[in-house]
């Protein structure tokens, strides 16, 4: 044995051990902590709607913010994107562009009422009504809303003339479709609410089809030009002549008034001209004989004998009587007796 060599070192190993062992615990704190932080906070969007589940049950649903829930499973949150609009394209499909569109042929041919085929595209607006009821009444209500919509758009489709579906009946049966799907999803009760329902495109399946439904939809286009342009042309044309009427009307009523003035005048002057006529008879007479003469004759002077003897006598001319401006004048006549033999 060499008993020369010197003892062996020893090292304070209690000391090390004690030292990884304290590194060891405060990263599991930290872990720990991390995780604790991770799994007891979470965020919402503003489109956003959050269900949280406690053990399996839902418990509360929040709105956009920072929320709490219990960590390490206990509580679970599922954001729903209930604020936000989404779309089911049947009988397309387009790319995230919306500038190219693919055909899928299985869903966009349809049968009419009248028997005749054709292609029809359909694009389907919706959004989450229910975060709670999207999540947990059924396992994939996209996939039920679409077959309703296919369903649906069938039904419509096969109870429809080929012309409806192809030209004037496209809002009513849009219509017709939303009403049958928003009742369908309402007794469904899955959490969705439909919003629009369109049309995309329309048409039969054969070029030489098309090419004749496309003169029909520009002759109805010519015919109700025309007919807009009758209706212009009637709009124009009413208020002038309601004017006219109304105008006619008026001078109706003026001429009407008039008469009516005319005849009240005319009774008074009669009367008038009766109760002169009862105070003086034989002068009213006279004088009535004499305008009568006048009017008679308008435009001939006449002469009147004035003292009913033969010979020469004194004639009056009748203006001057009944208020005219010629001077009175004497004109020789022939006696009356002579006149008669001469007349005879």
């Amino acid at each position: 044995m060499d008993y020369n060599r010197p003892p062996p070192k020893t090292i304070n190993v209690n000391f090390n051990g004690r030292k990884i062992r304290g590194f060891v615990i405060a990263g599991i704190i930290v872990l720990f902590a991390l995780i604790l932080g991770f799994t007891s906070i979470y965020t919402v969007d503003n489109k956003e709607t959050a269900v949280v589940t406690t053990f399996g049950r839902v418990t509360d649903t929040t709105g956009a913010g920072m929320h709490f829930k219990l960590p390490f499973g206990i509580q679970r949150v599922y954001l729903v994107e209930e604020n936000v609009y989404q779309k089911i394209e049947l009988g397309y499909r387009s790319d995230a562009s919306g500038e190219t569109f693919e055909v899928v042929d299985e869903e966009a041919k349809m049968i009419t009422g009248d028997y005749n085929i054709v292609n029809v595209d359909f694009f389907v607006e919706y959004k989450i009504s229910d975060p709670v009821k999207y999540l947990f009444a059924s396992q994939q209500p996209e996939l039920v809303l679409k077959n309703l919509v296919q369903s649906q758009v069938r039904n419509v489709i096969g109870s429809a003339t080929v012309d409806s579906v192809l030209t004037t009946g496209k809002a009513e049966i849009q219509i017709r479709v939303k009403e049958l799907i928003a009742a369908e999803l309402e007794e469904y009760d899955i959490g969705l609410m439909l919003t629009d329902v369109k049309i995309q495109d329309a048409e039969p399946p054969t070029e030489e089809v098309i090419e004749a439904f496309k003169n029909v939809e520009t002759a109805k286009q010519g015919a109700e030009t025309a007919i807009n342009e009758a209706k212009a042309y009637e709009n124009a044309q009413l208020p002038q002549a309601q004017a006219e009427a109304d105008k006619l009307l008026q001078n109706a009523e003026y001429i009407k008034q008039k008469r009516i003035n005319e005849a009240v005048e005319q009774v008074a002057l009669f009367e008038a001209m009766f109760s002169e006529y009862t105070l003086n008879p034989e002068i009213t007479r006279t004088r009535m004989y004499y305008e009568a003469i006048r009017a008679a004759f308008p435009d001939t002077k006449i002469y009147i004998n004035t003292t009913g003897g033969s010979g020469i006598e004194m004639i009056l001319p009748l203006e001057d009587f009944v208020g005219g401006n010629t001077a009175p004048q004497i004109t020789p006549t022939a006696p009356k007796a002579d006149t008669a033999k001469e007349g005879e």
